[in-house]
């Protein structure tokens, strides 16, 4: 059996994307037989655990430093280690690789100098310059079986029977409190919806709560929740923060509006939104000055949904959890 590990983090403030692809791609190195387990700092979050936990996936403290490291690999007897994180120092990669050991290493653009055999950007438009085997761009795109097992067949097409329906998440942690500052530009927009938005804490549901819906306009609060691609499968329009998600909701065939929190979602929103698979409402605590009126419009205008989602839903085929898969078990297959 081989037997891989995972490196990655997740926390109040790094949140929860790491630990997300990574479970896409843990589910599927299991389906194939493989025996996967995390040496993950989850930040004393119990929603992060619960998604290894459900899933029978084994977890284990993170080591401290390289030399830590290079013994958890020996004491589990791992054929292969994928590393996804921002904070993790470089030298533990490179103490890895010269013990022998096959890597892999899932970045956002800048390596941040970690050393791998395989490097991947799941980015849009993403381009690779380093590494023996670089796999960049949406057709690598990690995406949890959850998700996958909803993608439509064929291109969704919206009709205006209904109210339309909004989903509204900010990640597993909020750590910006984006959810409250969306619901109070929503009231903005002269148009009647049904919003079911995400209180990733006691505090934010409140803030939540406090918000004054318009006349035809109504808020259901919600906590985290497991069935989120469920119900974003029933959504006319999702508003969420330009990141590891956003590949979710064009593999889904959403009709999706994205804004940026932090500098590092810049170069994914614009590319996103220019290349028309996604509408841009701006930078969170300074939206664009239109941001009202390109919500109205999809709210409105079934077929402006229809375009987006379409554009969106052919450009993510949700097969690049199994690609990824393949190029990591060839390299521990040689070790």
């Amino acid at each position: 059996m081989t037997v891989i590990g995972i490196r990655c983090d997740a926390g109040t403030r790094t949140g929860v994307g790491h630990l997300i692809r990574c479970v896409a791609l843990a589910e599927e190195l299991t389906a194939r037989g493989a025996d996967v387990h995390f040496l993950a700092d989850l930040g004393g979050l119990a929603w992060a655990e619960a998604q290894l936990r459900q899933r029978g996936l084994a977890w284990h403290p993170a080591p401290f430093d390289a030399v830590g490291l290079v013994a958890a690999t020996r004491r589990l007897g791992l054929d292969a280690l994928v590393i996804d994180s921002y904070t993790l120092s470089p030298e533990q990669s490179v103490a890895v690789r010269a013990a022998g050991l096959p890597t892999l290493a899932i970045v956002d653009g800048d390596p941040r100098g970690q050393s791998a055999d395989i490097y991947v950007d799941q980015n849009l438009d993403a381009v690779l310059d380093h590494g023996d085997v670089r796999l960049a761009g949406l057709d690598y795109a990690l995406l949890r079986s959850s998700v996958r097992h909803l993608r439509p067949r064929r291109q969704p097409v919206h009709a205006a029977t209904r109210t339309p329906r909004i989903v509204a998440f900010f990640g597993g942690t909020d750590a910006f409190r984006a959810a409250p500052q969306v619901a109070r530009l929503l009231t903005e927009v002269a148009a009647p919806f049904h919003a079911t938005v995400i209180a990733a804490d006691e505090s934010l549901r409140a803030e939540l709560l406090a918000v004054r819906a318009g006349p035809g306009q109504r808020f259901e609060i919600i906590d985290p929740t497991d069935h989120l691609p469920e119900l974003l499968v029933d959504a006319d329009l999702v508003i969420s923060a330009s990141g590891t998600s956003t590949w979710e909701l064009l593999c889904l065939g959403r009709a999706a509006a994205l804004l940026w929190v932090v500098d590092n979602q810049i170069p994914g929103y614009e590319r996103t939104v220019a290349r028309g698979f996604a509408a841009g409402i701006g930078r969170l605590g300074d939206f664009d000055p239109r941001a009202a009126d390109v919500l109205r419009e999809l709210l409105t205008d079934p077929a402006a949904r229809t375009d987006l989602a379409g554009r969106g839903w052919a450009a993510v085929d949700g097969r690049g959890v199994e690609r990824v898969a393949d190029a990591l078990l060839s390299a521990s297959d040689r070790k």
